[in-house]
């Protein structure tokens, strides 16, 4: 990880016509989320130079050395046609002076490669989503999750063109799930602190539920099995169940709180490690990535998790082998950067 920002200034290349430009907390103790560096590992084989930009959150004094010295002449005496841009970044003064240095300095188109809307999730007032607007609007092209994504921006009077990503792409280094029989097996990944549904789970014995992920719960159903934390990379070994769950919340009969909601706009990381594993899906219906998941026929969405008993039991072994197999082949797509490659390829015909 880069150390310091003249660090970075002294290891840039003065040539560059096309970068992925990344922002990064240095007290982080691993790589950075693994979606942001998926994406800037697939852009790198493409030829794109990475950018990764230490940005120290904690101290102030360093902020004002970012915004006023660092920032400014971060792109200047540089050749850049195109600047691809891992948002959100969870500072308003950085946003400002970034967006500021871009649009001064260079005639660069920006593209945001969008990961979250924090005026969804973490910060659902006014203000900040007529600050997050206008950021949005600096640039002239937007790669989003979803069409209700999409549709949300768009009435908060974001104007800049959009592309649906879909679901991320996954950079995934085990083989794909081989030919499993079909048992109705379920597993479940993820930050378990915020799956209080995992503790309400009544399946009355008919399937089981394979969990994995940290902070685990005090007590779970008697239908979940609890299987330990494994790394990103580790993980998808021990993914052996038909379905991966894809739920979020306290309750079964619906996704709620912050998080939950958040699901009728985003498309979840876990749908990526599960379809790149080879795993077709279970979804709350109400998901943004249940039309994406129904319609291309890799898994089924549901209202309620009471209701997944008789759903998969009507599922028969020859239905569940099909849509198997539609998913592997989009896990191919996955493991080689196919859905950001194509969103690039969209967006650039737009702006």
């Amino acid at each position: 990880m880069l150390k310091s920002m003249a660090h970075f200034f002294r290891k840039v290349s003065f040539m560059v016509k096309r970068i992925l430009l990344s922002v990064t907390d240095p007290h982080e103790n691993n790589a950075g989320p693994k979606a942001r560096t998926d994406i800037e590992k697939f852009s790198k084989n493409d030829g794109y130079d990475i950018w990764r930009i230490p940005f120290d959150y904690e101290s102030k004094i360093k902020k004002l050395k970012y915004r006023y010295w660092d920032i400014p002449r971060l792109f200047k005496g540089k050749s850049i046609d195109e600047i691809y841009f891992q948002y959100p970044v969870y500072s308003n003064v950085l946003m400002d002076a970034m967006i500021k240095a871009i649009r001064e300095t260079t005639t660069a188109k920006l593209v945001f490669i969008v990961h979250d809307i924090e005026s969804l999730r973490m910060f659902r007032d006014k203000a900040y989503a007529k600050k997050e607007a206008e950021w949005l609007n600096a640039a002239d092209g937007l790669i989003v999750h979803s069409e209700a994504m999409q549709s949300y921006l768009q009435s908060h009077q974001v104007t800049t063109p959009m592309v649906i990503l879909g679901v991320f792409d996954y950079l995934n280094p085990q083989p794909l799930q081989a030919d499993q029989p079909y048992q109705r097996s379920l597993c479940f990944a993820g930050n378990l602190m915020k799956s209080g549904f995992l503790s309400q789970i009544n399946f009355q014995g008919q399937l089981k539920l394979q969990v994995y992920g940290p902070n685990p719960l005090p007590s779970f159903s008697e239908d979940v099995n609890y299987e330990g934390i494994y790394s990103p990379e580790e993980l998808p070994k021990h993914l052996t169940a038909n379905f991966g769950l894809v739920w979020d919340g306290n309750r079964i009969d619906t996704c709620d709180g912050d998080y939950g909601e958040y699901m009728q706009y985003n498309c979840p990381h876990k749908v990526s490690l599960y379809l790149s594993s080879g795993l077709p899906i279970v979804v709350w219906k109400k998901a943004a990535v249940a039309r994406y998941i129904v319609n291309n026929g890799l898994g089924i969405a549901v209202d309620s998790l009471a209701d997944l008993p008789s759903q998969l039991a009507q599922l028969s072994a020859t239905d569940y082998k099909e849509m198997h197999a539609r998913v592997k082949r989009v896990a191919q797509g996955l493991r080689t950067g196919q859905q950001i490659k194509t969103a690039i390829k969209k967006i650039n015909k737009l702006i």
